[in-house]
């Protein structure tokens, strides 16, 4: 029975298949739709998860770098402009050697919102024990403002105090970043680099005129200045302006043969550290703005021009002993030879007499076109700083022939020192005009012929004997050949010189064998002191001043000295 019956099961056709045929087939089917559907979904998660990281990343970079990257690539790779933006700090300031001059240091700003502060008395009181530069007045009144939504306590705090205004603990205090100007030589190059308001912005010197560059690329500015020079001649200016109670100095120091400031210093002068009111004279750049007369340095440019002209030849000689009459004005020497003088002489012993009777050899006309030429006429163009001054003088039409006197001798006419020592430079480097320049750059200024060599050279001997035999023997430095020009001008007080206040100037140059440098000094009202005899004239106060600073500066610059040209020298003299 039972065999039957299983034989009829398995024979009828009526009984579904077992396992063996239709259900295997149903299962893979259902198993290979389950693992493409899953395997489907798998893929738009992947996707879905990179496009919610990639909004992350993009939102990221949007907040964290608004303004940019600036990539400074090597000079080989110029030509290939890579920029993307983020924020930069003010860009340091550096001297030619690569000394820091300038930089900017991470700091935040305080802020509070007085309608949060639930406690103004508690919260002044413990904010006045860290901000030394708040009362607790002063913050209290501040906090008190409950009209106002945010007010500002403290600019530039460091991270030190940062961390101990945190731990106070006082709600609702924020910190916005910031940066802070540091010049880590104070006062010494107060007038080179000017100094920065409390938004950063530049407000004088380099700062301001140099302020889109500095603002708009992280490379460090260059400058032609040298840190261990301006701090010699500041010090030996500081120290004359002691020693004869004078109310201000400055000088400047040249590289004749490129225009190349090396040292610029305006006394007195002002820390920019300090952000505090000082006077305008301590503001105030004298090298660069100071127009005055500049006396009888201007002989030098006199003498070059007439001997430039070929109407005066450096033999020919000019009666100096009597005063000469121009229209209706009279001139006399300060102290008369009483001899003929040669045109080296009229420089050597500064004759008013004989400066006026050489140029009235070459008239008015050829004077101004000179003069100009020199760059008198104009304020220094493609000069770095925004602080220069236009020079005074007469117009074409009102330059008469006792202006072309009064000039011939450094009056009549006002330029600055920058004006000077420039057209000075000209002068004894073989007649090529550079103009000045305080940064430094791969790409040269213009220049331009001035001067002839020849007339150049045979300055350079004039002014050389100027130092050894005339007004300025204090300046002779053993072994450096200064060659150079004293000047005293008297000060306009009321529509009238004034004898007893003079502006005192001496404008050098060293070696003068192969002149390389520059240097201009000058002091402003100098008394007469016992040492002097009372005298108050150039070369018994600049003068001296200038050989004390090129004696130190020259070893500074790596200039030997020369002694084998001061012995032949001396040996020529002891001959004649």
């Amino acid at each position: 029975m039972l065999e039957l019956g299983l034989s009829k099961r398995k024979n009828n056709p009526y009984v579904l298949k077992s396992a063996q045929n239709v259900y295997p087939v149903f299962e893979e089917q259902y198993t290979s739709e389950s693992v493409q559907i899953c395997q489907k979904r798998i893929i738009f998660a992947v996707i879905g998860f990179c496009l919610i990281y990639l909004i992350i990343a993009l939102k990221v970079f949007s907040v964290c770098l608004p303004h940019g990257v600036n990539i400074d690539l090597p000079t080989e790779y110029t030509d290939q402009k890579v920029s993307f933006k983020a924020p930069i700090l003010r860009a340091d300031i550096l001297d030619r050697n690569g000394s820091v001059l300038a930089t900017s240091l991470p700091t935040v700003d305080l802020y509070a919102n007085p309608k949060k502060i639930k406690d103004p008395k508690d919260a002044a009181e413990k904010l006045s024990e860290v901000l030394d530069n708040l009362t607790f007045d002063q913050i209290f009144a501040k906090l008190s403002k409950k009209r106002s939504n945010y007010v500002l306590l403290s600019h530039d705090l460091s991270p030190s105090k940062q961390a101990k205004v945190n731990e106070l603990g006082i709600p609702t205090l924020e910190f916005q970043k910031s940066e802070k100007r540091v010049y880590l030589h104070d006062n010494l190059f107060s007038h080179v680099l000017g100094f920065t308001n409390i938004d950063n912005i530049g407000q004088a010197g380099l700062e301001k005129s140099m302020h889109e560059r500095l603002t708009q690329s992280s490379k460090p500015l260059e400058l032609t200045v040298d840190l261990g020079v301006q701090d010699t001649i500041r010090e030996e200016l500081l120290d004359a302006i002691n020693t004869f109670s004078a109310v201000g100095a400055a000088a400047i120091l040249m590289d004749v043969n490129t225009g190349e400031i090396l040292s610029l210093v305006s006394l007195p002068d002002f820390n920019p550290n300090i952000k505090i009111p000082v006077g305008e004279k301590a503001l105030f750049n004298f090298p660069t703005l100071g127009t005055y007369e500049p006396g009888s340095v201007f002989k030098t440019f006199n003498t070059a021009l007439c001997l430039e002209s070929g109407k005066v030849k450096s033999t020919d000689k000019f009666q100096t002993s009597k005063p000469v009459k121009v229209k209706n004005r009279i001139f006399s020497d300060f102290h008369s030879e009483n001899r003929p003088l040669t045109v080296g002489e009229v420089l050597t012993y500064s004759s008013n007499v004989g400066s006026i009777e050489m140029v009235e050899r070459v008239g008015k006309e050829k004077q101004r076109q000179f003069l100009e030429n020199l760059g008198f006429f104009e304020a220094i163009k493609d000069f770095e700083l925004s602080e220069k001054a236009f020079p005074s003088f007469q117009s074409e039409k009102n330059w008469s022939d006792v202006t072309m006197a009064t000039v011939s001798f450094g009056h009549g006419i006002s330029v600055t020192p920058l004006h000077v020592i420039t057209a000075f430079a000209a002068v004894v480097n073989g007649g090529i005009y550079h103009s000045p320049t305080l940064v430094k750059t791969r790409f040269k200024k213009t220049a331009r012929r001035v001067l002839s060599e020849h007339t150049s050279q045979q300055l350079r001997s004039m002014l050389r004997d100027v130092v050894l035999y005339g007004t300025a023997k204090k300046a002779e430095v053993s072994g450096y050949e200064v060659a150079g020009k004293t000047g005293t001008a008297e000060k306009v007080v009321d529509g009238k010189y004034a004898k007893k206040r003079v502006t005192n100037s001496f404008i050098s140059t060293f070696p003068a064998s192969n002149p390389k440098y520059a240097l201009l000094v000058v002091i402003d009202e100098p008394k007469g002191t016992k040492e002097t005899y009372s005298f108050i004239t150039s070369g018994w106060n600049a003068v001296p001043v200038a050989g004390k600073i090129i004696a130190k500066v020259a070893p500074q610059l790596g200039l030997k000295a020369n002694f084998d040209l001061q012995t032949q020298r001396a040996n020529i003299s002891a001959i004649e």
